[in-house]
């Protein structure tokens, strides 16, 4: 029968993972498959616990703040001890990442080494800070982005690939909008300060536009139709500009959308569509004879 450090010593890492799995079998490169890697039963298992624990967190994080278990002591004393009792789970859990990996000084830095180092620091600040401090917990949530790897949904990663090289790509043309916005709310901020001041002053009614940053909140919030009602014009000029605001608004919003969408279609064209046969990465180019992700020959 094949040995658990035999299975996943043939376990082929993910791209990027290969620089942290441990090179010597042993218990280290085992524990690292296990706790890294979902590809073994006993890899999916340990992930699904985590992500079961994480939601426990979350939950009972959350349970805390309602007005019914606050005003029951013995309540929120189990929750306490249940975070505390979870918190020893997660401490067990980033120590033992930390021993498996082949660097850990830098997987602690890594993105995912400062999220798991934040899921378990809120919990021991409350013995310095109280209990205010323990919503931070609430930053374990980020760590149920695993079940991207879980469920092997990190093939639909490309899409946020082509996404993000997408944006990128259009930085220039976004840039040049926002700039354009910002001169817009600019010039119809201090439009409206000055023609609202100007209609109330001598009144004795005081102006909803008490100053030139607060007309440019409202120029945002005019701009992007979410219109708040907490500052509105009074005079028929100022509506007349607000509604103006408004329909400009409207024919904005899209902009931004349209140069993303220019980017993803041009990206199309550039490369093949045919995705690979074994992780349906796309955008190939039409002379590739292996897929840039998982290495699998056409």
């Amino acid at each position: 029968m094949t040995s658990v450090a035999e299975k996943t010593a043939t376990i082929q890492p993910r791209p990027g993972a290969a620089r942290q799995r441990p090179v010597e079998p042993g218990w280290r490169q085992t524990l690292y498959d296990v706790i890294f890697e979902a590809d073994t039963p006993a890899g999916r298992w340990f992930d699904l616990g985590l992500m079961v624990a994480i939601l426990a967190s979350v939950t009972i994080v959350s349970l805390e703040t309602v007005p019914k278990y606050q005003a029951q002591p013995m309540v929120l004393r189990s929750f306490e001890i249940s975070e505390w009792l979870l918190t020893f789970v997660f401490t067990i859990e980033y120590g033992l990442r930390m021993a498996c990996v082949r660097r850990p000084l830098r997987y602690a830095f890594s993105f995912w080494g400062i999220i798991d180092l934040l899921s378990v620091l809120p919990t021991y600040i409350t013995l310095f800070l109280g209990r205010s401090s323990r919503s931070f917990v609430i930053l374990r949530s980020v760590r149920l982005l695993r079940v991207f790897r879980v469920l092997k949904l990190w093939r639909m990663m490309d899409e946020a690939d082509d996404l993000s090289q997408a944006v990128w790509r259009s930085r220039n043309k976004i840039i040049v909008f926002m700039t354009v916005v910002l001169v817009a709310v600019t010039i119809s901020g201090t439009l409206m300060y000055h023609i609202e001041t100007l209609a109330f002053a001598g009144s004795g009614t005081p102006s909803q536009f008490t100053s030139i940053p607060q007309a440019m909140y409202w120029a945002i919030v005019t701009m992007t139709t979410v219109g708040y009602g907490d500052v509105v014009p009074q005079t028929s000029l100022g509506k007349m500009i607000s509604a103006a605001l408004i329909l400009l608004g409207y024919s904005m919003i899209i902009v931004p959308s349209t140069f993303v969408t220019a980017e993803f279609i041009s990206k199309r064209q550039a490369g093949s569509r045919t995705p690979c046969p074994n992780c349906e990465a796309i955008g190939h180019q039409d002379d590739a004879y292996y897929c840039y992700r998982c290495g699998e020959k056409f």
